[in-house]
Formats: structure tokens, sequence, C-alpha cells
């Protein structure tokens, strides 16, 4: 089961050090599990695919999360695995 306190932690962690960071920033748009790894000790899952994008001042992403509903309780643990 994913720890939704620890992912959202992780992601500030993520976007301050992008922000204070160039080329962690150009690694991470280019290569995000590798950026995470070698900057946060963290192995993602192959199975879990990772896009990072960047907004700009006339460009938004939203991100609709995944229903929780949907998300099954059978043991699976791949996205606790970059925790």
């Amino acid at each position: 089961m994913i720890n939704v306190a620890a992912e959202q932690t992780l992601q500030e962690q993520i976007i301050q050090k992008a922000w204070e960071d160039a080329e962690f920033k150009k690694q991470l748009l280019a290569d995000p599990k590798a950026a995470v790894k070698k900057a946060f000790g963290i192995d993602i899952p192959d199975s879990i695919e990772v896009e990072v994008v960047e907004e700009t001042t006339n460009k938004y992403y939203f991100v609709l999360p995944q229903n929780p509903s949907d998300i099954s309780n059978d043991g699976d643990s791949d996205g606790a695995a970059w925790q």
C-alpha cells in the first residue's frame, strides 16, 4: 500500500531540489528514475512509469490521481518501493 504522506514529502523534496539544482532538474526531465536514484537513493521499479513535465507561465498540467476504489489491495508493493 502506498504511504501517501511519504510520497507527498518525497515529491516536495524532488521539486525543491529541482528548483535549487539546475543539473538535477536537467537530469530529472531527461531520466526521472536515474535522477531520483542518484539524488535520493530510491529505486523506482521498472513496472512504474515516471514522466516529468515542467509548467510554464502559460502552460499548466492537472494530474488526475487514480481513483482509490480502483486500487487493488492484492499486496502489490510496487508503489511502496519508491518511498
